[in-house]
């Protein structure tokens, strides 16, 4: 039986400039009315609660998959009936998810009700690019409408609670997780985190259509030593403050309802048992309102890093802040008892208990506990034709182009193009690592989206070519969660022969390599993060028939790809980019949408750089700038003997069909004072042949402080569309709170002196002016 594919027609969406930027929402439930009928209520349920349906309040068991006839005699169910669940999460479905909400609501003794949560990532069964893409656009908008969908589309199916957004600061590519995140620097990724959140939550958290956004992983997960997941982490203060801590404070700002855990150390105290972490810093000094919950398993999980027991560290865990305990039971299994012996007190139960009920006050489900899962609404709004032409439009917009010699893209609407490549009739793979609610089977693949799009006008020819690997153990590892990376087992021989041959055919190759989906993701660390040479040998081939080559790059994080970048005439940066993978990479290639991504973490040019970023600080003994251009050693200064320090592609760059120029800065006053306001401008023109859009970015570098400043520091960015001639003029307005900083003793203030301003196309790419700025 063949399967149907539907492809989306698609409805490009404007690019907005930063100034029409959505903001904050009003949420209802910020008012001082609100909030005293809430208390008032609560303090009434609590009062009936007995302990043991306290601590249930504070258990977030997994569903497992049940029919809807099992919910209230599975073992789970018995638990709701009995009070001891506060929630659930892993169950997916309007009627599954009525039906347990039921049980809860009808025949529990207080009829409390369930919140229901899952990992709704980057969409639900409309799936965006994965995060790390999603930051390539750069767009605020966009990212906050993907948001807005998937909230839609998991509150339609039942769902009222995800685990998103990931903001986790990483200049670590090894480490998988960095496909979930924003990438490697604060300040863009506080414009994400926040924008997430107002996606998700929307003005009103009771309106039926917004869900619990749950800002992760609190901290500092994405330091993790040598790459690997879970790992220890050990940093300094000031950079936990100035680097890592921004994005959790600016989802905390935002409004975001409720934090998860970390699963690693932070000063020698997984961050899950950490009381400085989960209550000095988020709650006295950010004044964070909401529930905490651990990762899974988070809890017992501290019994491995050598806190104790399950008992002691359950206890360690209530101290420091944890309100509900996912998957481990700890809380469920030993409060009872810690209580008894003086471990915790009654208070902490009940405040944990607390925040949890004030959050399903919140979601109004006191007064409507069905209000999320229609069956009818959701047959009608998830995976609708219009969300899947918001993904691809957004998937678009999140490419970015690496490369493009002799303008081989956009590729002619005419002539025969070979596509060849290991995920070229791939469905399974291109949404990228968690997609838990995905189509896969229905995903737009590559070949697929070039068909329907321009199969009338091109003959599209296609080969494999190659596996993904030539290991087929390793392979087997990186087809994980059901995503098959479809082995040949043929000779590799024989698909590198119908490969070449397939090309000769061809005007232009197309060839789609890089990593699979579960390459890059939680528990995919990797300790080389190149193409693997199965691909490589594959692209070589190729190039000996002396065709032109546009490659497309499928991967969830920065590779180090020094030995390919120079075979191909082109490289397209595709990340994992979704439900309309095909169709959106088609829009691009062939022109329809001109790339305009930039990257929001830096490529390598060799492992041996990592961790390499944009924002770093000098030496006392930095390499000549001149040395560092022509890429030259020189002893006793900072730089390798076998290596360039500069990046292969730095942060914030990112090509596009045409060109655009910048002007000198004009500064609007060099010598300000106090807490006055300047503005920086450039104008930007469109010298090349198509209309285009530009990320137009501020970085500003503290000459002189009382601590060591980065070389720069992203501060400001507005994506502009020009058409083809036009020029804008980008202003920034620039105040004292853009110079601010923690210094040593963590006082968050701005010091006087001399400020390099810089406005350009990427981190490496600017125009300079000095101001000289006085209090």
């Amino acid at each position: 039986m063949k399967k149907l594919i539907v492809i989306a027609t698609l409805a490009l969406a404007p690019v907005f400039s930063a100034q029409e930027m959505v903001t904050k929402p009003v949420q209802a439930y910020q008012t001082a009315q609100y909030q005293a009928k809430k208390k008032a209520f609560v303090d009434n349920l609590l009062a009936k609660m007995t302990l043991d349906e306290k601590i249930g309040q504070l258990n977030l068991p997994s569903s497992g998959d049940f029919t809807t006839g099992l919910a209230k005699s599975s073992d789970i169910g018995k638990k709701v009936e009995q009070g001891l669940v506060g929630g659930l999460f892993n169950i997916k479905g309007a009627d599954k998810i009525k039906a347990v909400q039921k049980v809860a609501v009808e025949n529990s003794r207080l009829k409390i009700p369930l919140i229901f949560g899952m990992d709704v990532i980057h969409g639900y069964e409309t799936t965006f690019p994965i995060p790390l893409g999603l930051a390539s656009s750069w767009d605020m908008n966009l990212i906050q409408q993907s948001a807005r969908v998937a909230a839609r589309e998991a509150a339609a199916d039942g769902i009222n609670w995800t685990f998103s957004p990931m903001v986790d600061i990483s200049r670590e590519p090894r480490w998988g997780r960095v496909s979930e995140g924003s990438g490697e620097d604060p300040y863009l990724g506080s414009e994400v985190a926040k924008n997430m959140v107002y996606g998700y939550q929307g003005k009103d958290l009771a309106n039926g259509t917004n869900i619990l956004a749950c800002v992760k992983h609190f901290a500092l997960y994405g330091a993790g030593e040598a790459g690997r997941d879970y790992n220890t982490v050990d940093m300094s203060h000031v950079r936990m403050y100035n680097e890592y801590f921004p994005p959790y404070k600016a989802a905390v700002d935002a409004g975001v309802a409720s934090v998860m855990a970390s699963f690693n150390e932070v000063d020698g105290v997984p961050a899950t048992g950490n009381r400085w972490l989960q209550t000095e810093v988020l709650r006295n000094q950010w004044k964070f309102k909401g529930f905490v919950v651990t990762d899974y398993t988070g809890i017992n999980e501290m019994v491995d890093h050598g806190m104790g027991d399950l008992q002691q560290v359950s206890a360690l865990a209530l101290k420091a802040g944890i309100d509900m305990d996912m998957v481990g039971e700890g809380f469920l299994t030993t409060l009872k008892k810690s209580l008894s012996e003086g471990k915790v007190t009654q208070a902490e139960i009940d405040m944990a208990a607390r925040r949890i009920l004030e959050a399903k006050y919140d979601l109004g489900l006191f007064d409507n506990p069905y209000k999320h899962g229609d069956a009818k609404l959701a047959a009608k709004e998830v995976y609708s034709m219009e969300n899947r032409n918001i993904a691809r439009n957004i998937a678009a917009q999140s490419m970015v182009l690496l490369k493009n010699d002799n303008q081989v893209l956009p590729l002619k609407k005419s002539g025969t193009v070979a596509v060849i490549g290991p995920l070229v009739n791939n469905s399974m793979n291109m949404a990228g690592t968690w997609s838990v609610a995905t189509k896969h089977a229905v995903s737009v693949n590559l070949m697929q989206g070039l068909q329907a799009a321009y199969g009338k006008d091109v003959k599209f020819l296609s080969a494999k070519g190659a596996n993904i690997d030539y290991d087929a153990k390793l392979e087997d590892i990186y087809a994980a969660h059901g995503k098959k990376t479809d082995r040949d087992n043929r000779p590799k021989e024989v698909l590198l022969k119908e490969a070449v041959d397939v090309a000769n055919k061809a005007d232009v190759i197309l060839l789609a390599i890089g990593e699979s989906a579960e390459m890059s993701g939680e528990s995919s660390s990797r300790t080389e993060i190149t193409i693997p040479q199965s691909q490589v040998d594959l692209l070589n081939e190729l190039k000996k028939t002396g065709k032109p080559i546009a490659m497309v790059l499928f991967t969830g994080r920065p590779l180090a790809l020094t030995n390919v970048k120079d075979t191909p005439d082109a490289i397209l940066n595709a990340w994992f980019p979704g439900s309309e993978a095909g169709s959106a990479i088609a829009d691009v290639l062939f022109g329809k949408v001109n790339p305009s991504g930039k990257l929001p973490m830096t490529f390598p040019r060799s492992l041996g750089q990592v961790p390499i970023y944009y924002n770093a600080k000098n030496t006392g003994r930095p390499l000549d700038q001149k040395l560092v251009d022509k890429c030259e050693y020189q002893r006793f200064r900072s730089n390798y003997m076998d290596e360039c320090n500069t990046p292969l592609y730095p942060f914030g760059y990112g090509l596009s069909y045409t060109k655009f120029n910048y002007s000198d800065i004009t500064i609007s006053n060099a010598n300000p004072k106090g807490n006055q306001s300047i503005q920086a401008s450039v104008t930007v023109t469109n010298s090349g042949n198509y209309d285009g859009a530009e990320v137009v970015q501020l970085y500003i570098r503290d000459m002189v402080g009382s601590i060591t400043r980065p070389v720069k520091e992203l501060k400001g960015f507005q994506k502009v569309m020009l058409k083809k001639g036009e020029s804008k003029k980008v202003t920034f307005d620039i105040t004292p709170e853009n110079l601010k900083f923690y210094n040593g003793d963590l006082k968050y203030d701005w010091e006087p002196g001399e400020f390099d301003i810089m406005i350009g196309t990427s981190s490496e790419d600017v125009q300079h002016s000095k101001i000289n700025w006085t209090k």
